[in-house]
């Protein structure tokens, strides 16, 4: 039993080990990991020899790309293993104290690394190329350094970046202005719960409240929400604007023309991704508005309203499902994956890779981490729910494509851009659903099935692009010349859900506030990349499913390819071209047919 009475959480020690990762993978004894906490910094001082010699000769180069990657490696190594231990009891002292000084050890690490890219910035360009090509260790790091020399043109003399380094304190501010107050000091009233109970309405709770069956509950969790938030958009819309001034100042200075260019070329990715994936999912809209019809009449409402969209459709299956039948659904809706995929699968499930169960302390949600020279982890909280089972299927996919890249890749190439990043996880969640429709028999799970696959397009392609035509729209306005009031944004953000959500949809007056809550807009023209991963997981989801071998053969090259190249060409190599719109027209036409399917199903409840 995990649990000595209901509702009550256990501590670590009384979950069974097999159900707990096993970070002693990582250090048997702790005693290793001062041992290497030492080490990293011998090696940050062996670094500091290199600064001005890295032109003398290749060999000098080689040494210190070297010397790099032994110390970085083995600083990932140190700092997963002293979070991963945090995360297991948050409360736990000794832990938080690792974590801070790992984080500490990072500091100095980076700051010993500072010199390497200015130096080779000022390397005679031809010469440099030429050693790539004839010196065999250096052959390796072609891509890393055509990269630093494609950005060349945006780097900046010592002095004005030392400037620019002393001032990214003061840039961040208006995102940590924004996190103190969504974090620590925005305070929500209560309402009444499904059972007339009072319950404080948290960020947390909130999307709970939005699934109640109940309206008046979902309605009043609403309005409370946006309220709150409201009272203070004159300080957010202030705290928002300021970051997109942050933005223009730092493009601007490194001679980008645009915020999105400058953006969008970390990735390599040309703003005509970004456009294209506007452009197709605006000419689909008609698509989002059948559905939320459909969504009207499964829920029997005269009105729909902004609250009632995140409600399921169809009740939750109320069935619980032990974890070791989580896996076997896993594992049988990867089958298409191939025999070694699943063989590896099933390394991780039996190897102590993945922490299941919640317990006091531990950290909330579920995430997948590791280091190049450790196996990837999984940290879940697992309720026996449909979502979790989805949620494992999501992080394993993040945690094999971890596992080849650094399984095919040298360190340098391990860290996997995020424009690629959410392609395995949402992939093996289109094949699980797929899987689970094929055998499911119940029409009232199916339909659930059917809805739940639909939330996720709605959510992450329709929606996030909805936020990154935000983002262009206010940007262009700052950039322009032009001023963003409280008022303004309200105005951007309700005109882009009327046309997003169409006649279908009472647009309340709140929603206009939404703007106000989202933090990635303070990581500009990021949440674009949620879209396009989901547009090319059910193109490739598509492909190995019906093309068989080849199309998995592209697809295991890809999960092995890490950082080799720019995401963009990682996914042509894999049969994904997203510098057209055909990726985006696919995944919509992969929404039509499931809307079509539950469309008819939900006559016949």
């Amino acid at each position: 039993m995990l649990h000595k009475t209901a509702g009550t959480l256990p501590g670590r020690d009384e979950i069974e080990a097999r159900y707990k990762w096993k970070l002693e993978d990582i250090y048997a004894d702790e005693k290793y990991w001062e041992e290497d906490f030492l080490k990293i910094r011998h090696l940050s001082l062996q670094l500091a020899a290199f600064k001005g010699t890295l032109s003398q000769s290749p060999d000098k180069l080689l040494q210190c790309f070297q010397l790099c990657n032994d110390m970085l490696s083995l600083y990932e190594k140190l700092f997963v293993y002293a979070r991963m231990r945090r995360d297991e009891n948050n409360s736990e002292p000794k832990y938080q104290a690792l974590t801070d000084r790992a984080m500490a050890l990072g500091t100095e690490v980076y700051a010993a690394m500072a010199f390497i890219v200015p130096e080779i910035i000022v390397m005679d360009e031809q010469e440099l190329l030429n050693n790539l090509e004839q010196v065999e260790g250096l052959r390796l790091y072609k891509h890393y350094i055509n990269e630093i020399l494609r950005q060349m043109q945006h780097v900046l003399s010592d002095k004005e970046e030392e400037l620019l380094a002393l001032s990214a304190e003061v840039a961040h501010a208006p995102y940590d202005i924004f996190t103190m107050f969504n974090n620590a000091d925005i305070k929500f009233p209560a309402i009444k719960d499904e059972n007339g109970d009072e319950a404080e309405l948290t960020k947390g709770r909130y999307i709970k409240f939005l699934e109640a069956r109940d309206q008046r509950v979902r309605e009043d969790a609403f309005h409370a929400l946006f309220k709150t938030y409201g009272a203070m958009k004159n300080t957010l819309a202030s705290a928002l604007g300021n970051n997109i001034k942050k933005n223009r100042f730092f493009a601007k200075v490194r001679r980008y023309e645009s915020c999105m260019d400058a953006a969008l070329d970390g990735d390599n990715v040309s703003t005509e991704v970004y456009d294209n994936l506007i452009t197709t999912v605006n000419k689909n809209l008609p698509l989002l508005h059948r559905y939320l019809r459909l969504r009207k009449k499964a829920l029997k409402l005269d009105t729909l309203h902004m609250y009632d969209l995140y409600v399921p459709m169809v009740e939750m299956p109320k069935r619980n499902i032990p974890y070791e039948e989580a896996v076997k659904m896993v594992t049988s809706g990867l089958q298409p994956l191939g025999d070694q995929y699943l063989q590896d699968l099933e390394k991780a499930f039996l190897s102590g890779w993945i922490d299941v169960f919640e317990s006091r302390g531990k950290t909330s949600g579920a995430y997948s981490s590791g280091a190049y020279l450790t196996h990837p982890y999984v940290l879940l909280n697992y309720q026996g729910t449909v979502n979790d089972v989805f949620t494992l299927a999501h992080e394993m996919g993040h945690a094999m494509h971890s596992y080849y890249t650094n399984l095919k890749q040298p360190y340098i190439y391990s860290d996997y851009k995020i424009f690629v990043a959410e392609v395995a996880s949402t992939l093996n969640e289109s094949l699980l659903i797929k899987h689970l429709l094929g055998i499911e028999s119940d029409n009232s799970e199916k339909a659930y099935l059917l809805n739940h696959y639909l939330e996720e397009f709605r959510g992450t392609l329709f929606r996030q692009t909805m936020f990154a035509e935000f983002e262009k729209t206010i940007h262009n306005i700052i950039e322009t010349g032009g001023a963003l009031t409280a008022q303004e944004l309200c105005r951007i953000y309700r005109d882009l859900n009327v046309k997003y959500f169409g006649q279908e949809v009472i647009i309340d007056d709140e929603i206009d506030m939404e703007w106000a809550r989202i933090p990635h807009f303070y990581s500009s023209f990021y949440v674009y990349k949620y879209a396009t991963g989901i547009s090319a997981a059910a193109s490739l989801s598509k492909q190995i499913t019906e093309e068989g071998a080849l199309a998995l053969e592209r697809y295991i090259g890809f999960l092995g390819s890490g950082g080799s190249d720019y995401p963009i060409n990682l996914l042509k190599k894999a049969g994904v071209d997203l510098s057209t719109p055909k990726p985006i027209e696919d995944a919509m036409k992969t929404f039509e047919s499931i809307l079509e399917e539950l469309e008819t199903l939900i006559d016949t409840l």
